[in-house]
């Protein structure tokens, strides 16, 4: 066995690598880069679990980051299981072959309870009083208050929402380096979410000050890992899930569901209204560029589907052949299934009048939304001092106030600038593979399929 490092650099594509990623650079220049050749939906938890299965959604089950559970008729985003995905993980394999074999895995999502032998995720602490705490799950348990010791809590509030910035990179960068100097494993799993945020607030566009220096910021990350993998004999594989191509705006699609009476809803306190599933003949799981469209009442499959293919900035409605076409026929999977033009992403908005929008609307929360919400990296732009309310907020919190975190706009979907889900028209916009071992790769793309294959190939010879 050769010992091997993958790193797994979100949203990083062919055409990023450059003036900015020296450290990336050197490497695709003593190894080799290729496009990745990624499944659909191109979002984090699906192509995640293709490239460790080597499946299709269809094998491994995961449709999306999230999907309507029709046994609990409610939506779920995010859960972290590893017993969701169905398929031998690349580590079983490994180990099956090599029983010496062992497995770090750093971060990649549905990290709990899986059989990778050291493991590290986000996990908040949710106390009865209404307070989200940072923190991370680890496993064996001992790991997490070692890596706290270490490094100190992880920085929650800066893996996601309006205040990321390269903090939690470096965190799992750091804890990456800890497990390879104190574990020794086989193989490190490794995931950098840093390129992430700005290229959805800002879009790709390297003329940006800011994205340069948030390439120049994951470069570093890497470059630490890249060496100290070298000094340790490992090879390395940097791989990425999706690329982010431009967009101008959001397709509600949900709202056009609801004016079509499809879509229905419960009345809460205050007027509010909260999306019935179950009640719903029809309704929609926004994810990036993607939407499940969920039909339960069967006999409005056609109406809805012509409904969704007149709507502005659709570009395709997959039924059960198209699915199938793109290895996403699982039953998880909604009847239909939405793609949005390259311009254009999902919300998942559905009420009307954004008085009755629900109090988690207004805050930074992907359990509660039933459907992904960029606008969450966001702070709201009609607050005059955004960091000072959230300062506010937290501080009534810590004195035991119930207070809502509620900083984030409802009426600007146009402040995203970028997206993911659908293939790029562009493979140099889409994904990629670096590899130190520039003759494992193939000629031209790498499929996502392949990709598990290529990490035994890296291990085993």
């Amino acid at each position: 066995m050769h010992p091997t490092l993958v790193i797994l650099a979100v949203g990083l594509s062919p055409a990023l690598v450059g003036a900015f990623t020296p450290n990336l650079q050197r490497l695709a220049a003593r190894g080799a880069l290729r496009p990745l050749d990624t499944v659909v939906p191109a979002v984090t938890c699906t192509v995640q679990s293709t490239l460790l299965t080597g499946l299709a959604p269809s094998g491994h089950g995961i449709v999306a980051n999230g999907w309507y559970f029709r046994d609990l008729s409610e939506v779920w985003l995010w859960r972290q299981s590893n017993r969701l995905v169905a398929g031998e993980k690349v580590w079983e394999a490994a180990k099956a072959r090599d029983p010496g074999f062992t497995c770090a895995q750093m971060f990649w999502w549905y990290n709990m309870y899986s059989s990778a032998d050291w493991s590290a995720t986000p996990r908040p602490m949710y106390p009865a009083d209404g307070r989200k705490i940072p923190d991370h799950y680890a496993h064996p348990y001992a790991l997490h208050d070692e890596l706290d010791a270490k490094l100190g809590a992880f920085p929650l509030f800066k893996f996601w929402g309006p205040l990321t910035d390269i903090s939690s990179t470096d965190w799992i960068a750091q804890a990456t380096l800890h497990i390879m100097a104190t574990r020794d494993p086989t193989l490190t799993l490794a995931y950098l979410p840093h390129l992430d945020y700005n290229l959805q607030r800002l879009g790709p566009d390297t003329s940006h000050p800011r994205v340069q220096q948030d390439l120049r910021e994951l470069d570093a990350a890497c470059g630490t890992l890249i060496d100290a993998a070298a000094a340790s004999g490992r090879h390395v594989i940097v791989v990425s899930e999706y690329g982010i191509t431009p967009v101008t705006d959001a397709v509600h699609i949900n709202r056009a569901l609801r004016e079509a009476g499809l879509v229905a809803v419960r009345p809460e306190e205050h007027g509010r209204e909260i999306l019935d599933p179950g009640a719903s003949a029809a309704f929609a799981v926004a994810d990036h560029q993607i939407a499940h469209v969920y039909v339960n009442d069967r006999s409005r499959l056609h109406a809805v589907r012509a409904l969704l293919e007149e709507l502005e900035g659709v570009e395709r409605v997959l039924d059960d052949a198209g699915k199938q076409a793109m290895g996403l026929d699982h039953e998880r999977a909604g009847e239909l299934v939405a793609i949005s033009k390259a311009d254009r992403w999902f919300s998942y908005y559905y009420w009307l009048d954004d008085a009755r929008a629900p109090d988690f609307a207004r805050t930074v929360d992907i359990h509660r939304k039933p459907g992904y919400d960029p606008v969450e990296l966001f702070f709201d732009p009609a607050l005059a001092l955004p960091k000072l309310s959230s300062v506010w907020r937290l501080a009534k919190r810590k004195l035991g106030f119930r207070t809502l975190m509620d900083v984030i706009s409802l009426r600007d979907t146009a402040l995203v600038k970028g997206s993911h889900g659908r293939l790029t028209d562009d493979p140099t916009h889409g994904p990629l593979v670096i590899s130190s071992r520039g003759d494992l790769l193939t000629a031209g793309t790498v499929q996502a399929t392949a990709f598990k294959q290529l990490v035994l190939d890296h291990l085993f010879g």
